[in-house]
Formats: structure tokens, sequence, C-alpha cells
């Protein structure tokens, strides 16, 4: 009965979770703030777990056609998200740090070298919330890229109970999204990790 379930969730939710996050866009009003240069340049993009469902969106605003992946989960509910971001044009590569790190980590370096971007949330795939990892900064740093933060402020949300406290804006709210360009390069592995730990929280909601 559960795999039943799952199977029938595949094919429903992906669609209904695009059109939920599609409307929000729409029937909100935005505004970007951005400190550093957002360029047409590939890069590495964070965002957090909880902030996945508008952030996707964000992204491609500011690159609308770049060839993108993002490491997600190999678990149940990061098959939901990897099928939502395809509705984005944005493929996934298949691991987290508990399971297949190694080989997504390889993986995602490939398609670096490849020119594409690079989507993470450096928190996920099972927190804890708000804790960087080590995975987006060593990418970043090995690629010699810039690492693009990408964060957002409702006016009106419903936070959820889960674990990263997913955050859904209200209909027809305010949404402030706030990018950051980060140049990580002549900074040690730790002393990028931290550095993007302080500048994530910076916009992030309690």
């Amino acid at each position: 009965m559960k795999s039943k379930k799952r199977a029938i969730a595949k094919i429903i939710f992906p669609w209904l979770a695009y059109m939920m996050a599609r409307f929000f866009w729409f029937t909100s009003r935005k505004s970007f703030h951005i400190e550093g240069e957002i360029t047409q340049g590939q890069c590495v993009v964070v965002c957090w777990h909880g902030e996945l469902l508008m952030s996707p969106q964000a992204y491609r605003y500011f690159h609308k056609t770049q060839r993108s992946f993002a490491i997600i989960s190999r678990h149940f509910d990061g098959e939901m998200i990897a099928r939502v971001l395809t509705f984005f044009d944005i493929g996934s590569l298949r691991g987290s740090s508990s399971k297949g790190a190694k080989q997504v980590l390889l993986e995602a370096f490939r398609t670096l070298k490849s020119g594409s971007d690079l989507l993470v949330t450096p928190d996920g795939p099972r927190g804890p919330r708000y804790k960087v990892s080590d995975g987006a900064v060593a990418l970043a740093l090995k690629a010699k890229i810039p690492l693009v933060i990408i964060n957002y402020r409702p006016s009106g949300y419903w936070q959820l109970s889960s674990w990263d406290k997913f955050v859904i804006p209200k209909p027809f709210c305010r949404i402030d999204f706030y990018l950051q360009s980060l140049n990580l390069e002549e900074m040690s592995l730790e002393e990028a990790r931290e550095y993007l730990q302080k500048q994530m929280l910076v916009h992030a909601l309690a």
C-alpha cells in the first residue's frame, strides 16, 4: 500500500507543488536586493532547505537559460523535489552527505567542469537547520567560481513544523529576495565555510 501511495504521489505531487510555487511567485510583489555582482557567468547557488519553494524561481529570474543541476538527496522527499525542479529546467544529481556523498561530489565537480551551474542546500537533506556543510564551499573553491546566496523574506507566510521550518508565502504578500555574490578565493575551506554560514544567516528567517 505504501509503495502504491508513493507511486501516485510521484505523479501528482510535483505538478501540484510546481503550480503552487508559480501561483505564489506571480501573485507576490517582489523586490530584489543584490550584494555584489550577479552576472550571467557560472556559479554555485545556495539556499536554505526551508526556502526551496521560491529560491529556484529567483535563480531562474536571473539565469533564465543556463544549464543547471541541483544536488538532491536519494530519499523519497528528494525524489519529489527533483521532479519539481525539472519544471524549471533544473536537473538533479542524486546523493547527500549521508548517502552517496563521494559519488555525488565527483558528479558535481564534473558538472561544474562542463560549465553548468550547481544548486545546493548546504543544510539538507536532514539538517541540522541553518548549519552549512562543506560541499558547496569545497566545490566553489575547487572550480574557482562565485558562490551566490539566495534568501527570501515574505511579509506574510506559513511555516511548517518540519525540521527545516519550510516557508510558504501567503498569497499577494510582498517578498524581499536577497542575493549575495561571494568570492571565496584565497580562503581556506574552514574560513570559507564560516564566512558562508555567517552571510547566509544575515537575511534568514527565525
